[in-house]
């Protein structure tokens, strides 16, 4: 993030990075970073607990936020270089809303697997992947992979609220108008990672329907924000 960017008008990810003090990793850095702690301790807590098909499906959520992370950072920094009105702006950025957005996925997806699942079915997903008495250390960074996942998922939505707006609401010079769509179109190909996500949901129909559903929306309304674009 460059150091003349203003907080608030930044993701909350941005600002964490950007404000960490004597840490300066760069973006790219940051990213590489995110993956390799992630992954390292998906691979050595399979190795330690022959959890390998479980560490199969955390690669997969790691995946797919990395590339969360890296659209984030385009979106964030191809929004602040165009020329849209400071409103538009301040709404994307300065809300936080993300954040809300990715906490009310996260505990969806919390009350699921600890609660409605387990009332479903005499073997929940869980116990699929962790066995009857999961190690806690694994359950944790488990809850620490979706959460990353689930605040990048709440971004992705609301960027693509707010881009649905800005193209209704505003009219853009063509530079402007160019970037913004290329946001939105960031923004689909995001959606469409997460598609990675879907072969270890086959068997959970709620879950299915969420992410599926999620790409479809996402993608509709980008769609739709690209297309409304106006000059």
């Amino acid at each position: 993030m460059n150091d003349t960017t203003e907080y608030g008008e930044t993701w909350v990810y941005e600002s964490i990075v950007g404000a960490l003090p004597g840490v300066n990793i760069g973006e790219r850095g940051a990213i590489v970073l995110q993956i390799a702690v992630f992954e390292v301790g998906v691979l050595f807590f399979a190795w330690v607990y022959d959890l390998w098909t479980a560490a199969v499906a955390g690669t997969a959520a790691i995946v797919v936020a990395a590339v969360g992370s890296v659209v984030m950072l385009r979106m964030g920094e191809q929004t602040r270089a165009a020329a849209v009105p400071v409103p538009y702006r301040r709404l994307l950025f300065g809300s936080s809303i993300e954040v809300v957005l990715g906490v009310l996925a996260f505990v969806a997806l919390v009350t699921h697997l600890f609660v409605f699942d387990p009332q479903q079915t005499e073997t929940p997903l869980l116990t699929v992947l962790f066995g009857a008495e999961p190690p806690v250390i694994v359950v944790y960074l488990t809850l620490l992979v979706l959460w990353d996942l689930c605040y990048r998922i709440g971004t992705s939505w609301w960027a693509a609220v707010v881009n649905l707006w800005g193209a209704v609401r505003y009219r853009f010079d063509e530079p402007t108008a160019r970037s913004v769509k290329r946001v939105n179109y960031l923004n689909v190909g995001f959606g469409v990672a997460q598609v990675l996500l879907v072969p270890f949901v086959l068997d959970q129909p709620v879950l299915l329907v969420a992410v599926g559903g999620h790409v479809v929306a996402v993608t509709v309304v980008s769609v739709a924000a690209a297309l409304l674009t106006r000059t």
